[in-house]
């Protein structure tokens, strides 16, 4: 905070007021902030004093933020509210990039734009009005939400690449409320069970032993079931670009909900080198945790080496996170420049190491696709599933794809078209 502006206190100013409206505008941003928070917000600024910005600063987070991932949204929502007397066209700027605002053009940071859209809710939006609307200013407009369904149909199916802006954020939000079922394994363990399939005459045996050898009643068991890990290997490379930061949107989503089923998700990029990001996928706030893998990935839009990668993962990866029948969605468009031997040989030691392998391959899209390429060729027939990841839709499919295990996609038919 120590590169904002002194806060002026205007001599009419109402503070308590303008404190209500930030309150309202981080319970826009996402945070939990109640009437009782707004309420002690307003006593301790009145307790700390209104002299100094950062204890005026620190003072009202201490009373709105409980959780570490809250802090970045707090700090930008504070800082387009108190900051800038011309905030609300700074923040058209983050909203609309073709606007100018008073900021140079750049990149919003981490939470700045849901700052934006959060203090953007109850602000004027430019465009065109109605003769009625200017003359008649309490008539009512009647909004016509039959077409709602059929545009989120729409989107769903709509392809990541041909999105706009304001399409891109919609389907990220579509995709933070996505899930993906996985049904859980049986094990050769087994748990007491009232009603089991099995006698335990283990239990039994041991049973009996309290009543001086007397068997009561036959104890039962059933099979334990555990979850699987889902690993996820995503290229990141300039051919992949638009796609992969969707689907990184659909991995957090899944990473970070409660009672999915999995026990654990990794996650790792890939380009011109493997980096594991799982640690940073596990905040909270998205934005947050896609700009530390972004910083942790180095080689965003470059070249793609996909044999390479499977290698270094076979090698330092596999044997700690694909125990116990791991699923792996492999999501690349194949488009290597790598030995194609090579890649051959690590998807097949990838097969052999988990339980399913799923590709997820953008360029399915096409209804005139054909295994050309090269890295193509040497993948396909060490996957189990082949599908398409260009849309909301084909991500939800693949909950079918997890869960049948007799699910191949689209590899058959391409199978049959390479051996013409």
């Amino acid at each position: 905070m120590a590169d904002h502006p002194d806060l002026l206190l205007p001599e009419d100013g109402k503070l308590a007021e303008n404190i209500a409206h930030f309150a309202r505008a981080l319970r826009r941003a996402g945070l939990p902030v109640g009437p009782g928070r707004v309420l002690d917000g307003v006593r301790a600024v009145e307790a700390a004093g209104f002299t100094r910005r950062d204890d005026f600063y620190h003072t009202l987070q201490a009373v709105f933020v409980s959780r570490p991932e809250e802090r970045m949204v707090f700090a930008q929502v504070f800082r387009l509210f108190w900051r800038d007397p011309r905030y609300l066209e700074h923040m058209m700027s983050l909203m609309l990039p073709q606007i100018r605002g008073v900021q140079e053009d750049r990149a919003a940071a981490a939470a700045e734009k849901r700052a934006a859209e959060a203090l953007l809710a109850d602000a004027p939006r430019p465009g065109p009005k109605a003769q009625d609307e200017e003359d008649d200013p309490d008539a009512e407009i009647e909004v016509d939400a039959r077409f709602t369904a059929s545009a989120e149909e729409r989107l769903k199916t709509l392809d990541f690449e041909q999105m706009s802006g304001e399409e891109i954020a919609a389907a990220k939000r579509m995709l933070a409320r996505l899930s993906l079922p996985v049904q859980p394994l049986r094990t050769r363990r087994s748990k007491p069970a009232l009603h089991g399939a099995q006698p335990d005459l283990r239990r039994t045996l041991r049973d009996s032993l309290r009543r001086g050898g007397e068997i009561a009643a036959i104890a039962r068991k059933a099979p334990r079931a555990r979850w699987p890990n889902l690993v996820v290997l995503c290229d990141i490379s300039g051919s992949m670009a638009d796609y992969s930061r969707m689907v990184l949107h659909f991995v957090h989503a899944v990473a970070n909900r409660k009672g999915q089923g999995w026990a654990r998700v990794h996650a790792f990029t890939f380009g011109t080198r493997l980096t594991n990001i799982t640690r940073h996928l596990r905040a909270r706030d998205v934005d947050q945790a896609l700009k530390a893998a972004g910083a942790e990935a180095q080689d965003w839009s470059g070249g793609t080496r996909i044999g390479a990668a499977l290698h270094a993962f076979n090698r330092d990866w596999s044997r700690r996170v694909l125990g116990q029948g791991a699923v792996v969605l492999l999501i690349t468009d194949g488009l290597d420049r790598d030995d194609a031997g090579l890649l051959a040989h690590e998807a097949q030691r990838l097969q052999l190491s988990c339980r399913r392998l799923i590709w997820v391959n953008p360029l399915l899209r096409w209804t005139g696709f054909a295994p050309k390429a090269a890295g193509i060729r040497a993948l396909l027939p060490h996957v189990d599933c082949f599908r398409a990841g260009h849309s909301i839709a084909s991500l939800e499919a693949l909950g079918q794809a997890i869960s049948d295990a007799g699910d191949a996609g689209e590899k058959a038919r391409l199978l049959a078209a390479l051996s013409r």
